[in-house]
Formats: structure tokens, sequence, C-alpha cells
């Protein structure tokens, strides 16, 4: 894999953009005077203390194994998701309180035009680094960068409905649209927040590969399945951009040492192919023997472990 250090500086494009954004959606804001702009500049907000918060995640995510975390750092990509989501959540919060008052209190827009102006340039700049960090993130299997690229893609989304409900006031004179507006984007950003929390509880709970990526482990051991080598047992994890599986085979009882081992060397490199990020753990068992098969099981009845 990678050397994961080098996302640092997809973090760093993130909080570049986050900071222009803020900045051209903010004079958007004071030059409307629309509180849909001002949504979504709190959203762009977001973005920057989120970008910080995945630079020293990703920061803490590469560095090596040590003593007293054997199996590394990758899993504190996964706080990144949690932190990002609940920021949105508040963000959703200021977005919809701020629309309620102006709902009670309507305001005409000014020079709509030119706020239009600036919040578009503002969300093909987003649009631009959310490419960019997706294509990294699933390059580098990295969920820090997949799920800011998504807040950034919410933002966009965010943007042009921003836009469309400023330019509707504008045509229409209409003012109750502009809070109407925030608050769908509010709502929006709700369910965005709740999606990138669910995914940091779900991966901090050691939840199993997707389906399609056990499909690839399966087809693997259906190949060997075919050649008579039996398996059971087999489990899986995720742990940010590293991936666990564990599995046990059975041979005859009659083999050596050497033609197992040799056996599970051939497994765990076909599936290291198969799922590059994959760290792979194998038992040998013989098949004739039924204390094999009472592994299937997560764990033994205590009974049996004396």
């Amino acid at each position: 894999m990678q050397d994961r250090r080098l996302l640092t500086r997809y973090a760093w494009l993130s909080i570049g953009t986050a900071v222009f954004t803020i900045l051209l959606k903010t004079a958007a804001y004071l030059l409307t005077g629309s509180v849909g702009l001002l949504s979504d500049a709190l959203e762009s907000g977001v973005n920057l203390v989120a970008a910080v918060f995945a630079l020293i995640v990703l920061i803490i995510a590469a560095m090596p194994p040590d003593e007293e975390h054997a199996y590394g750092h990758a899993k504190a990509e996964y706080f990144s998701s949690g932190v990002e989501g609940a920021l949105i959540l508040i963000a959703a919060g200021t977005i919809a309180y701020t629309a309620v008052l102006r709902l009670i209190n309507p305001q005409p827009l000014a020079q709509v035009g030119a706020g239009l102006i600036v919040s578009v340039v503002a969300g093909l700049f987003n649009f631009l680094a959310a490419r960019i960090l997706l294509r990294a993130g699933r390059r580098y299997h990295s969920i820090t960068l997949t799920a800011d690229a998504q807040h950034l893609m919410t933002d966009v989304w965010t943007s042009v409905g921003v836009v469309l409900g400023v330019g509707a006031v504008a045509l229409t004179g209409w003012q109750i649209l502009d809070p109407l507006i925030a608050l769908a984007v509010a709502g929006q950003i709700v369910y965005s927040g709740i999606k990138l929390v669910r995914q940091a509880v779900l991966g901090l709970m050691d939840t199993a590969l997707p389906p399609e990526e056990m499909e690839k482990v399966t087809a693997v051991l259906a190949h060997y399945q075919e050649k008579g080598i039996t398996y059971h047992a087999l489990r899986s994890r995720q742990s940010g951009a590293w991936a666990f599986i564990s599995v046990h085979i059975q041979v005859p009882g009659a083999w050596s040492v050497q033609d197992g081992h040799t056996l599970l060397e051939d497994i765990e490199r076909d599936l290291r192919q198969a799922l590059p990020w994959v760290s792979v753990f194998t038992h040998l068992e013989p098949v004739e023997d039924p204390v094999s098969w009472q592994d299937i099981s997560l764990t033994r009845p205590s009974s049996e472990t004396n």
C-alpha cells in the first residue's frame, strides 16, 4: 500500500478550498443579505473545520505500528468521519434557526446578480476539489478523503439549490422562498451528517467488509474448494484503510507441516491479490478432527477452553 503520509497533501487542498469558498460565499451573503447564501457560507465553515481535523487524523493514521498499537493507527480515520458528521449537524441547526427567524421577519434581497455569480464560482471550486478528493480516496482506500469529498459534493448541491432559490426570489419577488430554501438545505445537510456519523460508528464497531469485497474473498476460496480444500469460520472487519480477514482451512491430517504451510501461503497470496489492502490470518486444521468444526461460532463455550 502507498505511503499514507502523502495523503496529507489532499487535506491541504481541502483546507485551501474551504478558506477560499468561505470568503466568496460570505461576500455573496453580504452583497445580497440572503439567508440561503448565509447557510451556504456556514456549511463551508464546517468544511474548513472538518478539513483541518482530517489533516490531523491523516497524520495520525499514517504513523507506523508500535507496541501499544500493533495493528497500526488506521482506525483514527473513523474519528474524522464522526467529527465531520457532528459538525454538519451543528451547522444544520444553526441554518434552520436563522431561516426560521427570517420567516418571521422577511427582508428583501439586494444585489442578487453579483451575489449569485460569486456563489457559482465558489461552487465550481468545491466541485473540482471534491472530484480530486474522491479520486484519491478511492485510489488510496481512505475513508477520510472519501468522506471529505462527499461533504464537498453536498456543499456543491447545496449551492445549486441556494442559487436557484435566490434566483427564484429575484424573479418572483416572493421573499419567503429564501428562508424556505435554507430550511430545505438544513434538512439535506442533516441527512449527510447522519450518514457520516453512521459510517464512523460502523467502522469503530469492526463492521464486516461490504458484500462486493466479500464476494472476491469467497471466489478465491471457492477455487481451492474445487481442489478438495474446505474452510469455515470466515470473518472480516474494516479498520480504516486496512481490511482484516481470518479463515480456518481444513486439510487431510496426513499432510506434512510443509504441505499445509505452502497451501496457506498460496491462499493468503491470492486473497491479497484480490484485495491489496487486506491483512490475512489463516488457521490450519485436520479435516478429520471433530474439534476442528467447533470453531465455526465466534467463540467457543468456556468449558472447551479450559
